[in-house]
């Protein structure tokens, strides 16, 4: 249990298995991030596949490695994750469906193309228990202009699938009956390509974003561990998510 690494046919697939929802604790995320190194050094992987096991993908990152004691060690393992995949000389490729909320939607949008199932519900919630998505707030408005990332990450919103297609986080939805031969069909055509053509195509893509995240993501990480985990909301937060209660905000 924890995340599970199949290469087969130039096609690694990264499964977190961590069930009933596959929430990435501090050890998951550690793995995903052994599996990304793993994979970038193998010259037979041409295209690299991140999925869930069972009925969600990931219902995000664990709120009990968020306390004072854990949160800069959290935020270390789980940024090193995009800081992997953006280095990454493959093309990534999320297969989504079920809960893909949080730390969980992050990782899926941040991959370079993502399929998602008709059940699936994306969103970035942290707002409500006290916190912000750092990854989200760097990439959503990228992806999708800042007017509509604004209201999905300051209100916590949740959408479905099609509404995700419609505002382009989403390459593909499709029924969920056929989601794993639909979700293949891409994979294969991209595994049938010239393996170091797609890779420098993608660094191609990849040469101004990448110089941005790392230079945006550090300013974000400051904010995160050096403003909002010294407030007294985000502690409330917290607390009142893993108490079951709703949060008492002190606006401070």
């Amino acid at each position: 249990m924890g995340v599970i690494l199949e290469k087969e046919h130039g096609v690694a697939r990264i499964i977190i298995d961590r069930p009933p929802v596959n929430v990435l604790d501090i050890a998951t995320m550690s793995d995903i991030n052994s599996a990304l190194e793993e994979v970038s050094a193998d010259l037979s992987i041409s295209v690299v596949v991140i999925e869930g096991k069972g009925k969600h993908f990931s219902a995000g990152v664990d709120v009990k490695d968020h306390t004072a004691d854990k949160v800069a060690e959290m935020v270390r393992v789980f940024h090193k994750m995009f800081h992997l995949l953006i280095d990454l000389p493959q093309p990534t490729v999320a297969v989504i469906k079920g809960s893909t909320l949080g730390g969980g939607c992050e990782l899926a949008l941040f991959c370079d193309m993502v399929i998602a199932s008709e059940s699936t519900k994306l969103g970035q919630p942290e707002i409500q228990v006290g916190a912000f998505p750092p990854i989200a707030a760097f990439i959503i408005p990228r992806i999708i202009g800042r007017k509509k990332a604004m209201e999905l990450i300051l209100t916590g919103g949740i959408v479905d699938a099609h509404e995700a297609y419609r505002l382009g986080l989403v390459n593909q939805v499709v029924p969920d009956e056929n989601f794993e031969e639909a979700s293949n069909k891409l994979i294969k055509k991209l595994a049938g390509l010239s393996g170091i053509v797609v890779k420098l195509t993608k660094r191609a893509i990849y040469q101004g974003l990448d110089n941005d995240f790392k230079q945006v993501l550090s300013k974000i990480e400051d904010i995160y561990l050096n403003e909002l985990m010294k407030t007294a909301d985000a502690e409330e937060g917290l607390a009142a998510f893993l108490e079951k209660r709703t949060p008492t905000w002190q606006n401070k």
